[in-house]
């Protein structure tokens, strides 16, 4: 193993740019918003991460009152003021090299309170020292304990569509 090697291992990457977006997509209504606001770190040595987003940075619904209620009823923004992702990579995999890798990342998914443990496929495009990550997940409301009013229930979807991308750079 080289020294060169064991310093790029060892290396810490911060978010720079991000967007996190979700697509409900219900029998009477398509929501969309997302959030640029996602921040956190990749260790590139312990193979470990951790990463939020506020739950209030969210925009782009159909209506103003579509947020306040996204705010207060479901995600209870003042209550569980951020979402959260933290774990590990499970592949070893060498960020020193300029590439595209698919890997595992494992770890518990924090909404609205809750953790679960999740396995999230993720795509990873190192180029010169900066990293581009990509995700496509869904997150069931009832494993949140988010709750939907049977007024209300054919316009939110009970699977959400996650979209994350991030370009990360070494610090």
């Amino acid at each position: 193993m080289t020294a060169n090697w064991v310093s790029a291992q060892s290396a810490v990457y911060f978010t720079r740019k991000s967007q996190v977006s979700f697509i409900s997509d219900a029998p009477l209504e398509l929501i969309k918003a997302a959030s640029s606001q996602l921040k956190g770190y990749l260790d590139a040595g312990k193979h470990t991460f951790y990463f939020e987003v506020p739950s209030a940075s969210f925009t782009g619904f159909n209506s103003p009152l579509q947020q306040v209620h996204f705010y207060e009823n479901y995600l209870e923004s003042q209550k569980y003021p951020e979402a959260s992702f933290k774990g590990k990579i499970i592949e070893q995999t060498d960020f020193s090299r300029n590439g595209d890798y698919t890997i595992r990342a494992k770890g518990s998914l924090m909404i609205h309170g809750v953790e679960q443990e999740r396995i999230i496929r993720v795509r990873i495009m190192v180029n010169r020292g900066i990293m581009l990550a990509t995700s496509d997940f869904s997150v069931l409301l009832r494993e949140h304990n988010i709750k939907v009013p049977k007024v209300v229930y054919q316009k939110i979807a009970e699977e959400i569509m996650v979209h994350v991308s991030m370009e990360m750079i070494r610090k």
